[in-house]
């Protein structure tokens, strides 16, 4: 089996959720302290065993080119200064990033679409930029790409979603199970919790087969004149068949403003450097509410 060594990363979407700071800066380059949310799933990729990463930029997002690219000026004024000087160069050469363009965005299937030279006929990871995954063992691309290994199947990664919150999200209708893979028999999107056909919730992780392209190619436009992958996925469960993996990690959800708060908070208190230092001050914090 081919192994997987390549990731496309889509950055579309004006983050009007973020406004007004997404007016200048990327919604993929607002910060969990001082690492951009989308140099964390560049990060999962690379962890996980990919070497090669698109990243598909939406019009307005020549900032996330600027951070993933070697600045000469800067790293010259900081040769007296090597572990700054190592850390800036972290930040483009842990894997071969390249850039891709979605002009106009018309879907996610469209974006997928236009990763079909990078990728050629291998499988890869697709992640999206809203979704943070911390964890403390193998990353969730990695585990997605061992199903993938064991299935020969696209995978979608999901988790289990608890109360009212399931209808945000599209959900999977499983057949049989094996462990924590099950199989896909389709995918309602953002259904009423009373018509929900599982709580597996689509989150933002996947593995997709070569085959994804020629379905894309069959799929219609959906809402909005769009190509929606979920659409494309449909199609693919009633052709080559199509994985679910109930991953393990800690999901933040980084379109939401209360999601982001929280990944900072929970970042911060993870950090050796300062961890502590923050742990006591909420201790003290707290009891002033």
């Amino acid at each position: 089996m081919t192994k997987i060594t390549k990731a496309v990363i889509p950055c579309g979407g004006m983050g009007t959720r973020f406004m007004p700071i997404t007016k200048a800066v990327p919604k993929e380059i607002l910060p969990i302290i001082d690492t951009p949310v989308l140099a964390h799933i560049v990060n999962e990729a690379v962890d996980s065993g990919v070497t090669d990463i698109l990243l598909i930029l939406g019009p307005g997002k020549e900032a996330i080119r600027d951070y993933f690219s070697p600045n000469p000026r800067l790293e010259e004024a900081l040769q007296n200064k090597p572990e700054l000087l190592a850390c800036i160069k972290n930040t483009y050469s842990r894997a071969n990033i390249v850039f891709g363009s979605q002009p106009v965005p018309k879907g996610t299937a469209d974006a997928v679409y236009r990763a079909r030279s990078f990728t050629g006929d291998e499988p890869f990871c697709l992640a999206y930029g809203d979704d943070v995954i911390y964890t403390d063992g193998r990353p969730v691309m990695g585990q997605l790409i061992d199903c993938y290994d064991t299935f020969g199947k696209t995978v979608l990664g999901v988790q289990y979603v608890e109360g009212d919150e399931i209808a945000m999200y599209g959900t999977a209708k499983i057949g049989q199970s094996f462990g924590r893979a099950h199989e896909c028999l389709g995918m309602v999107e953002k259904a009423p919790v009373d018509q929900i056909p599982s709580r597996y919730a689509s989150l933002g992780r996947f593995v997709l087969s070569p085959e994804v392209y020629a379905e894309i190619e069959r799929t219609p436009t959906g809402k909005n004149g769009e190509y929606q992958l979920t659409d494309t996925l449909n199609a693919m469960c009633m052709g080559p068949g199509v994985m679910i993996y109930d991953f393990v990690g800690r999901r933040y959800d980084m379109g939401d403003k209360f999601g982001a708060v929280t990944a900072t908070i929970e970042y911060a208190l993870r950090s050796p450097e300062y961890g502590d230092k923050l742990r006591a001050y909420l201790k003290e914090l707290i009891p002033t509410f």
